[in-house]
C-alpha cells in the first residue's frame, strides 16, 4: 500500500495554519491515524452535541464523516485544500450513546475529477455501526 500523500503531522500543520475553522466546525477531535486513502477520527464527547433526549445530533454525525472523507481525499492527492464535497449520504442506524465517535474512512474511487469515499461511524468501544456516510469529493484541477 502507498504511503499517504501528508503524514498526520503535516496534515494538522496544514489544518491549523491553512483551515484553523475546522476545529471549529468540528469541535474536539483526534485524527488518530492517517493513510493512502482513508483515516481514522475521534470526535470527543461534548455534552454540547446532545439534542433532545440525549443523543448526539445528526448534524454532528454529518460534519465527522463530511471531515473524515475530506481528510481521506487529502490522504491520497496531497494538499488541495479547495476540494469540496459535491454529494453526502448519512444513513442514521442506531441513538448514539454519550461517548467519544469513531469515524473510519476509505476511499471508494479516486479519479481525477471525483472521489468517492465511505465512513463508518461508531462509538467508541462499541463494534455496531450508529451511522454510515457516503461522500462524493470534487478535485479541482492542480496547476
Amino acid at each position: 500500500m502507498a504511503a499517504p500523500a501528508l503524514t498526520r503531522k503535516e496534515l494538522l500543520k496544514r489544518l491549523d495554519s491553512e483551515f484553523p475553522e475546522s476545529r471549529h466546525a468540528l469541535g474536539d477531535y483526534d485524527i488518530e491515524e492517517i493513510w493512502y486513502g482513508g483515516c481514522r477520527l475521534r470526535q470527543r464527547y461534548d455534552k454540547r452535541l446532545l439534542r433532545p433526549g440525549s443523543t448526539l445530533s445528526g448534524a454532528t454525525m454529518m460534519a465527522l464523516g463530511d471531515f473524515a472523507v475530506y481528510l481521506a481525499v487529502l490522504s491520497a492527492i496531497g494538499w488541495v485544500p479547495l476540494a469540496v464535497t459535491t454529494n453526502l449520504t448519512i444513513n442514521f442506524l442506531r441513538k448514539p450513546p454519550a461517548r467519544d465517535l469513531i469515524a473510519e474512512a476509505h476511499l471508494i474511487k479516486l479519479g481525477k475529477k471525483l472521489a468517492v469515499g465511505e465512513v463508518a461511524l461508531h462509538a467508541d468501544g462499541a463494534e455496531d455501526l450508529i451511522a454510515h456516510v457516503t461522500s462524493t469529493y470534487s478535485i479541482p484541477p492542480v496547476k
